[in-house]
């Protein structure tokens, strides 16, 4: 029982995170980055947060970060959903109900769950202009819950041209997010080509159409002798200069080989130093150093070329292209535009904030919406939210338990019960009487009305169709099928023991 508990008060934690009305957490880092604040209501940033000592505790921690992998939203639901199952399961093991038999008639709630969920989904892929629509709604319903909600339309708009451009490739490494300090979210936009937060070094040039470029991973500052505790003893200082000069021819015959790919552009993951850049602009080639490893992985994606770390074979080596690179100035800061990308579909979202930490929440909120999006586009139907798709689902549990004989029918009554607890706290967040208006959005799925939902700016019953609150299908099932299996693996446990360290095999061969 005692793992039940931590289990529960996880979910509990970030009960209160969930919907459009959900409150944000700081959290305050302690240890090497001691004081730095993250606000958030992401629901896998916050259990990443947390220290968890609970082995229940950890597994919804898991869960959720597998859900966040997986098609990046529905983080919260699902630790919340799991949670619920289990305090319901607590109070059917009070009633001396096994757990066995609970999972039995948790697994049948399950698929009929899933079948209701499947049975009420749309599918507008057949005409663009309705599938258009639908997305720009699912963006509209992930972003409302987050710090974007009050630009919701602008952002929604972001998320779905960035994602309609990828034409159903689902590539989301071809969307870099930047993220600029400065300005209001609403100066947020979309870049149709793909940004770098670089400089371009001394005397080079400032701008190059119809570039080849040469990405590449290799160190271009003077080959030290990098042995460890040796040293070099010389008896005049002319002998220092020789060694100097060595060290500068070495580094010519290096650039001498990168110029013989024909490149116009060279970018390098590490570093370059003054002689070599000098070398470069003598050569009238633009050198880009210190690519970030994230930047240069995209950038040799969006390009077309490869990265190298030998020069000897230019003509093994794929280059890549673009139409045109220049400098462009976001705020108060220069970066490099990279316009014309043979991986057309690549663009950059550069987004603007007041703090650091409003920056870093709305890329967490924006990077959720290009997640469930790009889902979408994969498996194209959607269901609606606001709580009706867990009401239906509970509503087709129960009328299954009705007709099911035996203890499994508790076990089934409980699982409705536990998908009835997420409109019931979304209700809650929003400062509205939950108790009333659940019992209201049942009564109006029992009747037939299946795209009643919560409508949380008038606090009634509304119904989610005429309001646009679509959600992914895909986002939902993972929701229902991780939590229902995470839950049945905490359940299955009945005792926690404290295994022994591993004990250090001495290798006798070496002494």
């Amino acid at each position: 029982m005692s793992s039940f508990i931590g289990a529960i008060a996880i979910g509990d934690l970030v009960k209160s995170t969930l919907g459009p009305k959900g409150m944000d957490k700081i959290l305050v880092a302690t240890g090497r980055n001691e004081g730095a604040v993250e606000v958030t209501n992401d629901g896998a940033t916050i259990l990443k947060a947390i220290g968890v000592d609970n082995p229940a505790a950890k597994i919804l921690v898991d869960m959720s970060r597998v859900q966040d992998d997986e098609v990046g939203d529905g983080t919260t639901s699902v630790t919340v959903l799991a949670s619920e199952l289990l305090r319901e399961a607590e109070k059917l093991i009070e009633q001396k109900i096994h757990p066995q038999i609970i999972i039995s008639g948790w697994r049948r709630a399950t698929e009929v769950a899933r079948e209701a969920l499947e049975k009420a989904s749309l599918d507008h892929s057949g005409d663009e202009a309705s599938f258009r629509e639908d997305l720009m709604n699912i963006a509209r319903t992930t972003l409302s819950s987050k710090i974007l909600s009050q630009y919701k339309e602008h952002f929604s708009k972001l998320a779905v041209d960035a994602v309609l451009r990828l034409k159903g490739s689902g590539n989301l490494s071809a969307i870099q997010i930047i993220r600029k300090k400065g300005g209001a979210l609403f100066d947020s936009f979309l870049d149709d080509g793909f940004l770098l937060d670089k400089k371009i070094g001394q005397h080079q040039p400032k701008r190059i159409e119809n570039a080849k470029i040469l990405i590449a991973n290799t160190p271009m500052d003077t080959d030290k002798i990098k042995v460890f505790g040796s040293r070099v003893r010389v008896d005049s200082m002319a002998k220092i200069a020789e060694l100097e000069v060595a060290e500068k021819e070495k580094m010519k015959d290096k650039v001498e080989k990168i110029i013989k790919h024909e490149c116009n552009v060279f970018i390098n993951r590490q570093l370059i130093y003054n002689y070599p850049e000098q070398l470069f602009a003598d050569a009238g080639v633009m050198a880009i150093e210190h690519a970030d490893f994230d930047g240069i992985e995209r950038l040799a994606l969006v390009t077309g070329g490869e990265i190298v770390s030998t020069f000897d074979q230019p003509g093994k080596v794929k280059l890549g292209r673009c139409q045109v690179i220049e400098e462009v100035m976001i705020g108060e800061d220069t970066l490099l535009r990279f316009g014309g990308v043979p991986l057309g579909e690549a663009c950059s979202i550069v987004i603007r904030g007041a703090t650091q930490q409003i920056v870093d929440e709305a890329d967490r909120s924006l990077h959720d919406a290009l997640c469930v999006l790009a889902a979408t586009v994969r498996e194209t139907r959607v269901v609606y939210g606001g709580g009706c798709s867990e009401m239906l689902m509970a509503c087709a549990v129960m009328e299954e338990a009705a007709k099911t004989a035996g203890k499994e029918a508790v076990a089934m009554e409980a699982f409705a019960k536990a998908l009835m607890q997420l409109p019931t706290t979304i209700a809650d967040n929003a400062g509205y009487d939950s108790a009333q208006l659940v019992s209201e959005l049942r009564a109006a799925h029992v009747k037939g009305g299946n795209t009643s939902g919560l409508d949380m700016d008038e606090g009634k019953i509304g119904c989610m169709k005429e309001h646009g609150v679509t959600e992914s299908y895909v986002v939902k099932r993972q929701v229902l099928l991780s939590a229902s299996e995470a839950a049945e693996m905490i359940l299955r446990v009945d005792s926690i023991i404290r295994a022994a360290p591993r004990k250090r095999v001495q290798d006798r061969g070496h002494c």
